[in-house]
């Protein structure tokens, strides 16, 4: 078993980050091998429109623009769970993780009679995480969320988000002009709710690593 596990935040060691290794242990678990990358990292855009993807006899499920995402792709079609962590920022996942939606499902959509081309099966898990409290995200945010990540439907396999919401953004907020922010009520759901999150994501990188892929 193979897992990809894919940071979308560009804070390397905050929330995002530790709810995906705490995923990543949960695929290991289970015996799958992780595969953890830092999407800021690399370099790379979004979708340059070259339609190299949709050329007659082109290998069909393969970006061909030559980049660092490129090959990452290559590695998610063969995979056998993908697990993504992003900030929603404006009511948005990250940019980084649009550039490579955009990429991924565009290469897998014909312009045929679009459809999906792409046959396997690859569980997908999307850790979302907010400042807002989980009522917000329930009222506001879920059915955009659900919305935006749609595209990700496209590999077929088991698709669940996970919401982890109130998070503790700075360690000193006296630091920073963030008076709209109780760093006393942050610290508090910090303690009280955040080991409840790893553990829901160290379970979804387990039971999307877990399930047998259809291929």
């Amino acid at each position: 078993m193979k897992t990809i596990i894919l940071n979308g935040s560009p804070r390397k060691n905050r929330s995002t980050a530790e709810l995906l290794h705490s995923a990543a242990d949960g695929a290991r678990s289970v015996g799958a091998e992780v595969e953890y990358i830092d999407l800021y990292d690399m370099n790379f855009t979004g979708c340059r429109s070259c339609l190299a993807c949709k050329r007659k006899g082109a290998e069909k499920c393969k970006c061909y623009w030559k980049d660092e995402l490129s090959p990452l792709i290559d590695r998610i079609f063969a995979s056998d769970a993908l697990i993504i962590g992003t900030p929603i920022y404006f009511g948005n996942i990250t940019a980084r993780v649009f550039e490579l939606m955009e990429r991924l499902c565009f290469c897998a959509l014909s312009y045929n009679d679009y459809s999906n081309l792409f046959t396997g099966r690859v569980n997908a898990g999307f850790i979302l995480t907010m400042n807002a409290g989980r009522s917000v995200y329930d009222d506001r945010y879920a059915k955009s969320m659900e919305a935006q990540l749609s595209p990700f439907r496209a590999l077929r396999g088991e698709f669940e988000i996970l919401p982890c919401c109130d998070t503790l953004q700075v360690d000193d907020y006296s630091k920073y002009d963030m008076a709209g922010f109780s760093e006393e009520h942050k610290r508090a759901v910090r303690e009280k709710l955040f080991p409840h999150d790893l553990r829901a994501a160290f379970e979804l990188g387990a039971g999307l690593s877990a399930a047998k892929a259809d291929r």
